[in-house]
Parts: C-alpha cells; structure tokens; sequence
C-alpha cells in the first residue's frame, strides 16, 4: 500500500505541486477523491483541523494546509536544501508563491470575467521577483533556490503552468522563468505525470474556469476543453469527434454524479 494519501477534491488545485513533487521523485500515493455530496455531508469536513482539504496522510501521521505538506516531503525526502541558508531562502520564496496563488484564486472564484484583463496586465510584474531571483542563480539555469531541486520549485512550476492556461504569453516578457518551466516539465518522471491521462482530464480549479484547450511545454497533450465549445472550429475532424465525444461523456458524469468541476 502506498505510505502516502492525498484527500482532496476531484481538481488539481491545492495539491498539484505535491502530487508533481512525488512523481518526480518516484514516490507512490494513493488518491482519495471527495465529491461534492460527500464533503457537504460534514463528517469528514469535521474531522479536518481547519475544516478544510486537503488532508494528507503519512504512515500514521495525519498532517493539513498544503504549504504544511509541501515542507514535510521537501524534509522527508531531501528537498529542503542543502543549508539552513538555503531552507530559509526557500520558504521565502515559498510564502512568495501563496501570495501569488492568493491573487489568483481570488481571480478565478470572485471576479474572473471582470478581472481577467487587468490581472494579466499586473502578471509580469507580480512574477518579476522570480525572474530575479533565477537570474540570481548560476545565471536563471539551476533551480530556483541552489542546484539541486527543491519543494518549492515544484510548487513554483505549478504555480507557472496555470498561469500558462490563463495567458499562454505570459512568460513571454520573462525569459528564465519560461526556460526554466520547459526544463523543468522536460524531467522524465514529471513529463510523464503532466501528460497522463488522469492528468491531463483533471481540472485545475472547482469552479470550472481554467479548463481551456492549450498546448502545454514539452509537446505534452492539452487540457481537454468541455468549457470553450468556441475553439472547436480550430481543431481538426478527428480533434472535433474527440471534443464531442469528451463533451458527451462529461455531460453524462455531471448528470450521473450531480456535481460541477
């Protein structure tokens, strides 16, 4: 049995960046899927610390908050730097992720529609410390933080590649971040994981925005798109009679489990 379990809802969301951490470093885990009708029953909403997913499990050790369990696999499976230095500069630019991700998430649930465009236009300067701090080390082509991967570039990669989906030239203006996303993506493990089907057919957020057709790094497949029926006319016949065919069976889940991504 794998010694670890991810709770979470049927997105990426909250646990991507440890679900890419584990595939990339060859762990295996188990995933617990929670729908929309089982979290709304509240026993296991009670029994949460902070009433919240994801809830993750370690052997015995029963540990909440994502940025929590990102730092114990960075700890337990050597990811953490190799100084106290390092670990430092890491939560820095860790706690420099989740401010970001917070904007983003206040985006995608609260004002998507309305505030989509002047969030793009503040985007580079929002991801400008990163592009520092790369050009800091060994001139942007290491990792964030020293030469040897770290929980927090996972975490970082993440956060990237979903603003890709929202703005796939958003790392235009911003050279060592988009070299360092292709080379990143490009490790085999992580390459593998991003392009698998269960993967790829996750949505990134519950609320269904950001589940559009893009063409991720690498060549990887892109994200099947039951959202943006308008970009059908640029596929081709047998993209279209995949879309529809996707299209279709989305339908049937959504009226089978009565919930919407």
């Amino acid at each position: 049995m794998p010694p670890y379990t991810i709770v979470y809802f049927p997105v990426r969301g909250r646990c991507e960046a440890m679900r890419m951490l584990l595939a990339d470093q060859g762990q295996s885990w188990k995933e617990e899927v929670v729908t929309k009708e089982r979290w709304l029953q509240g026993p296991l909403k009670a029994s949460c610390l902070y009433g919240q997913l994801p809830k993750f499990q370690d052997g015995d050790l029963t540990l909440h908050q994502s940025n929590a369990i990102l730092r114990h696999l960075g700890r337990s499976l050597g990811l953490y730097g190799k100084d106290h230095r390092e670990a430092a500069l890491l939560d820095m630019v860790n706690n420099g992720v989740e401010d970001l991700r917070c904007k983003y998430v206040m985006l995608i649930y609260t004002n998507y529609e309305a505030g989509k465009e002047e969030y793009l236009k503040a985007l580079p300067e929002y991801l400008k410390p990163f592009e520092t701090l790369l050009s800091q080390n060994e001139g942007g082509h290491a990792f964030i933080v020293g030469n040897q991967i770290s929980f927090t570039d996972y975490d970082l990669l993440d956060l990237l590649l979903i603003h890709q989906v929202l703005d796939p030239s958003c790392l235009d203006s911003l050279p060592l971040l988009s070299a360092y996303v292709m080379r990143l993506s490009a490790r085999p493990k992580l390459k593998a994981f991003l392009a698998s089907p269960k993967q790829v057919n996750r949505p990134i957020n519950g609320n269904g925005k950001q589940w559009e057709l893009v063409e991720p790094p690498c060549g990887m497949r892109g994200l099947p798109s039951f959202l943006s029926p308008g970009r059908i006319k640029f596929l081709s016949k047998k993209k279209k009679k995949i879309f529809l065919h996707n299209f279709l069976v989305g339908l049937i889940l959504l009226f089978c489990y009565g919930y919407f991504f």
